[in-house]
């Protein structure tokens, strides 16, 4: 065979010696019957149009003959002239360039068109063989491409799906997006030659991916947060810009605040408030609440949920029924809206509108599709973030109602609390109650959960301490009463199969402080709080210690441990829920600083600047502190007298309340009934009791009687018969008294009694008052 690319090797006599398998090809005579024939034979055949001939081969070829030296002898080489192309090639390339849909350019080594398929004529009106192909069209980024084909132009590397946008040409209404390709032009010596590059018009399938992307983004960002406010701001940020330039979302005003939405067709007169907002007209106001105009694409819209393509022109008649919307269409250059409804079961919960620009293209039918899709998600999470309000607005009000409204007033300590609720409703309570003998008891609790169960929870434990407070319970008793109460609520929860309790737990935790005006004590438990704190007058502040209680309604029957601690006149106690220890009352919180600094500062200006300071978005729960700052009860408010244990301490005792009653400025009838009081209750302490005995009298916003001794038996009070001599005590003291009671003591046991101070008017003096 011959050697190299020679197709025909040839002797001095012009006869065939060697006949190649491309020779056969391009010839159509094989080696056996072309070898030992003349050349000018075979030469002669084929001119002469032999019919076998034309039949077998298929091409013709330029070829060059070239004298070899073999040996001795001078041989003939027939060798290819140039790349051998086949009729079929020919013809396939005549059909990409005349009849493919596929947009084909011949570009030379400076980038200039040389040649160019029937279907690129629709991308330019001018011609464009001879200029550079970036003149050549109009292309949205010039620079880029220029880039990009000079760089496959000097590598070789060829560049594939390039997504190539044009800008706005004559006689289209859309940009147009082309998936463009670039190869090298090489010869058979490796010189370059320019470019190829192909286009196929991808536009629309990019802008139905483009809409499908969309509606994913909306699903993904849109409606996490239950409310209103909130989806609205994320609607208009997910479609601006993918979709829109501009976008404006209007909700019915009923439906913000967790009513019904009406049905449609709406009444013109129902005030919409503009929600959200997103685009480039800075300073453009929101929370404007007006009702629509009539003959505008929005209020038709709300007449029968149909979304509307509107093209946005000078003399658009309804552009003058709503002067304040035509103001910002020409501010922005809007030339294409969308109107969709947000609407859910047939009934009307808002409007949305999207604009594009001059600069964008304007929408399209398929567009309202997909603004009536994103609208559709949009609504149905706006009307979850309706009704999550609409129960929100009934947590918060009945959280608020019965919260103390508003905090009684006490004259031996002040009060200031910092609530901050959480975004869906809670259970945190506090309270300040009044206690016989000028004394105070602090309370901070806090209900797990949120909503409407909450608040309801909070509503039952808040009665039930008030309850146990007026049995006149040291604050541990009390824990342990208000735990069984909380157990028995969550066992009534338990069987309420539907109930959301059922599934969750009724997790509760307080902290109940006793506070003591003439000892400047206060006693202290707590279960499932953070240690309270004491700040002192000096500036200084300090944890007390409180040894942590189990949790209520837990199933142990573990104490809560009481502590009582000595809080000079001034002090400032602070108790709060689980989502202020690691902030304020931790040693090392980040704003225990202002608890140190609290000295004498007012009470509400230390509130503020602990809520000013608290961090955004940090907690988990509702906020809630209480802030109590002591004071001490004048010793002319208190009368205390030892008495002995005899038949005379009586007639000593009403002496020397007689005198001090006169002293404050009583009244007779007042200070008779106290006397009767006095007589009974230590008249009893000397019959059942055990001495020492003690009498105190107290005059605060109430007057009260004490009796102490050390006996435990709790007194009881006696229905005596018509004949009987004894018996009758705690009967005339309840008679007389607004209330009475006893209560424990660390040794024995205090019977007290109260009622109205009972101040005449000719000793009516301020100073004879509490403050």
């Amino acid at each position: 065979m011959p050697s190299g690319d020679a197709l025909v090797l040839i002797d001095d006599s012009g006869r065939v010696v060697e006949w190649g398998h491309p020779a056969e090809e391009l010839f159509g005579w094989s080696a056996e019957e072309a070898v030992g024939r003349s050349v000018a034979t075979l030469m002669s055949e084929a001119a002469a149009g032999d019919e076998r001939q034309r039949e077998r081969s298929s091409a013709t070829a330029s070829v060059l003959v070239k004298a070899v030296l073999q040996g001795t002898s001078v041989m003939w080489q027939v060798l290819p002239a140039g790349n051998t192309v086949s009729g079929q090639d020919v013809a396939i390339l005549k059909a990409m360039f005349a009849h493919s849909p596929l947009v084909l350019h011949v570009l030379d080594n400076q980038l200039r068109v040389v040649r160019m398929s029937t279907a690129a004529d629709g991308l330019s009106n001018a011609p464009m063989v001879g200029k550079h192909f970036t003149e050549a069209y109009e292309l949205a980024d010039p620079e880029a491409e220029a880039a990009v084909a000079q760089g496959v132009l000097e590598s070789g590397e060829p560049v594939v799906n390039r997504l190539v946008r044009h800008v706005e040409a004559p006689g289209r209404t859309t940009r147009r997006i082309h998936s463009v390709s670039y190869f090298r032009l090489e010869d058979s010596h490796d010189r370059v030659l320019g470019l190829v590059t192909s286009a196929v018009d991808v536009t629309e399938r990019e802008n139905a991916q483009n809409r499908l992307a969309l509606l994913d983004a909306v699903r993904r960002r849109v409606g996490h947060r239950l409310n209103v406010g909130i989806v609205c701001q994320e609607l208009v940020e997910a479609v601006v810009p993918a979709f829109a330039d501009m976008a404006y979302v209007e909700v019915i005003e009923d439906v913000i605040r967790g009513n019904e939405p009406p049905p449609v067709p709406v009444r013109r007169d129902v005030p919409l408030r503009r929600t959200a907002f997103q685009g480039r007209i800075a300073g453009h106001p929101v929370e404007v609440v007006r009702p629509l105009p009539d003959g505008t694409p929005f209020s038709d819209v709300l007449s029968d949920l149909r979304p509307r393509l509107v093209s946005i022109e000078e003399d658009s008649s309804w552009l003058a029924a709503d002067p304040a919307r035509a103001e910002v269409i020409r501010q922005s250059g809007s030339h294409s809206l969308i109107v969709a409804p947000l609407a859910l079961r047939g009934h009307a919960l808002g409007v949305v509108s999207f604009y594009r620009h001059q600069q964008q293209d304007p929408f399209e039918e398929e567009d309202v599709a997909v603004a009536s899709a994103v609208c559709a998600h949009a609504a149905l999470c706006i009307d979850n973030a309706r009704q999550y309000m609409r129960e929100w607005i009934v947590a918060q009000t009945v959280q608020r109602r019965l919260l103390p409204q508003p905090t009684a007033t006490h004259t031996t300590v002040e009060v200031s609390q910092l609530h901050l609720p959480a975004p869906e409703g809670g259970g945190a309570w506090f309270d300040a109650i009044a206690l016989p003998g000028a004394r105070t008891a602090l309370v901070v609790g806090d209900v797990a959960g949120h909503g409407i169960a909450a608040a309801i929870t909070l509503g039952l434990l808040r009665t039930a301490i008030h309850t146990l407070a007026a049995l006149d319970l040291q604050p541990d008793e009390l824990l342990a009463r208000l735990s069984d109460t909380a157990g028995r609520l969550a066992a009534a929860y338990a069987e309420l199969p539907m109930d959301p309790l059922d599934r969750e737990p009724l997790t509760l935790g307080c902290a109940v402080a006793l506070y003591d005006p003439v000892e400047l004590t206060c006693t202290i438990a707590r279960a499932g709080l953070p240690e309270p704190v004491v700040a002192l007058p000096d500036g200084t502040s300090s944890d007390l210690p409180v040894p942590p209680g189990p949790p209520l309604a837990g199933t142990g029957n573990a104490p809560f441990p009481a502590t009582t601690v000595s809080l000079r006149e001034g002090s400032t106690l602070a108790m709060g829920t689980g989502a202020l220890a690691d902030e304020v009352l931790a040693p090392s919180g980040p704003l225990r600083p202002i608890l140190d600094g609290a000295g004498t500062r007012p009470l509400p200006d230390l509130r503020d600047d602990i809520a000013d300071a608290l961090p955004d978005g940090s907690r988990t729960g509702e906020t809630l502190m209480l802030l109590a700052r002591t004071k001490a009860l004048p010793n002319d408010r208190v009368l205390n007298l030892s008495l002995p244990a005899s038949p005379e301490a009586a007639p000593i005792a009403r002496a020397a309340a007689r005198h001090q009653l006169e002293a404050w400025g009583v009244d007779e009838e007042t200070a008779y009934t106290t006397e009767l009081i006095v007589s009974e209750l230590v008249g009893n302490a000397v019959r059942y009791g055990t001495p020492p005995l003690q009498l105190r009298l107290i005059f605060d916003q109430m007057l009260t009687c004490e009796v102490s001794d050390n006996s435990t038996s709790a007194p009881q009070v006696k229905h005596a018969r018509t004949i009987d001599e004894t018996g009758r005590g705690l009967f005339i003291i309840a008679s007389l008294a607004d209330q009475w009671g006893t209560r424990s003591r660390t040794q024995g046991k205090t019977v007290w009694a109260e009622q109205p101070t009972g101040v005449s008017t000719e000793h009516g003096n301020d100073a004879g008052r509490p403050a």
